[in-house]
């Protein structure tokens, strides 16, 4: 059995220290687990044979499921996994914009610092506070979002909430605005109750509310109609049919929080300094974001989540919310991006939020770039972009 550097320290008293540390860090969620097998894992077996991953296929390696299967495969020796949370702003907690202009909408976890910057640091000071605290090596492994762990399983097995119809974690007391980590350690603490309990009960909001009808029945969601996928992780171009049901997000969606319940009532106001909203990426001016160059993208989300988009992902993002907004002011960022950016990914949305806009000046641009264009893809959208805006024309 492992000792602790002081030897009268129990396995409870060192629990509660390490607790105590994390809580300093700025988790306000711990709880520990086994390093079981998940219960989860059928689940996620059949969602990822439905190829409800999209294009996510590093989900699906043999070695990544394998160590999803058996989380000993992630550390050889592992006693114990703690689970953490780290609370980031609620929609409440931004202040109103009278910005002029045409903003988009971007997801909550996203409006300060990136968390994968952010949160391993401190799971490297309380695994050096372990090490100070026990008289043998730690061998421990991290992770945020980053490796092969099905880290709400884990979570509600550790007693920190119930995993939602949305498929967020769902902590009781505060709600569902969390980002998750991990700490595998090799000394055994004491775990705590899991969570059984299911308080959704008949509730459909998160369902009823999902503007492209991604969540299942069975807790699980379909990627491939998913804002936050189509926004950030898809790197190619946006369904035709699900371009309209983006509505102004432009990086990741928070409906399905937004209307639970639990975030309703009990969400709390407080959370963490590093994660306070900054101006560019709360409410971005959607027109400028069009004439960005790389270096420009790269200064202005400089350790921020929204690079993970790139440059030609947001741009694309931000062309199909000026095309939903409908609005003739931004013809001229639309048309300079489709006559000279050099993404064809972005021109193809930019030509297809022209025909959504309609109008006599969209309509030019069309007709002019379709004679200079080359890329066979654009080409295909400008010219149904040119029959909606013959449509538009009609019903106006």
């Amino acid at each position: 059995m492992e000792q602790t550097r002081n030897s009268s320290e129990s396995s409870v008293g060192l629990k509660s220290a390490i607790k105590t540390e994390a809580n300093r860090l700025g988790f306000t969620l711990f709880g520990v687990a086994e390093p079981h097998p998940p219960d989860t894992l059928p689940n996620y077996l059949s969602w990822l044979a439905q190829g409800r991953n999209g294009s996510m296929d590093y989900l699906a390696t043999e070695r990544a499921v394998a160590r999803r299967a058996d989380p000993r495969l992630i550390l050889p020796d592992v006693r114990s996994v703690i689970i953490l949370g780290l609370r980031y702003p609620r929609p409440a907690n931004l202040p109103k914009s009278a910005a002029p202009g045409l903003h988009g909408r971007v997801a909550a976890y996203a409006w300060g610092k990136d968390y994968h910057d952010l949160i391993p640091p401190r799971l490297e000071q309380l695994a050096k506070f372990i090490q100070s605290r026990i008289d043998h090596p730690l061998a421990y492994k991290i992770y945020t979002d980053t490796g092969p762990v099905l880290e709400r399983d884990l979570a509600s097995r550790a007693g920190l909430g119930w995993m939602g119809k949305n498929t967020c974690l769902i902590d009781p007391q505060s709600g569902s605005y969390y980002l998750l980590a991990e700490l595998f350690i090799n000394i055994r603490l004491e775990n705590d109750p899991p969570f059984f309990a299911d308080h959704c009960g008949s509730c459909r909001r998160c369902i009823d509310a999902c503007p492209t009808g991604c969540i299942l029945p069975d807790r699980t969601l379909d990627a491939r109609r998913c804002i936050s996928y189509l926004t950030i992780e898809n790197k190619g171009s946006i369904p035709t049919e699900l371009r309209p049901q983006l509505g102004d997000w432009v990086f990741g969606c928070d409906i399905c929080q937004q209307v639970c319940p639990w975030n309703i009532r009990f969400a709390l106001p407080e959370f963490d300094s590093e994660l306070s909203p900054q101006p560019e990426n709360t409410r971005p001016d959607l027109m400028a974001a069009m004439s960005l160059t790389p270096q420009d993208f790269n200064r202005q989300f400089k350790g921020s989540p929204i690079l993970r988009a790139r440059r030609r992902g947001y741009l694309r993002n931000a062309a199909v919310v000026l095309g939903n907004a409908r609005d003739a002011r931004a013809v001229s960022a639309l048309a300079r991006a489709l006559q000279s950016d050099s993404e064809p990914l972005v021109r193809t949305h930019a030509a297809w939020a022209l025909g959504q806009i309609g109008g006599a000046a969209a309509r030019k641009v069309l007709d002019q770039c379709s004679g200079s264009e080359t890329d066979v893809e654009v080409l295909a959208e400008i010219a149904a972009a040119q029959i909606a805006c013959r449509d538009v024309g009609r019903s106006s």
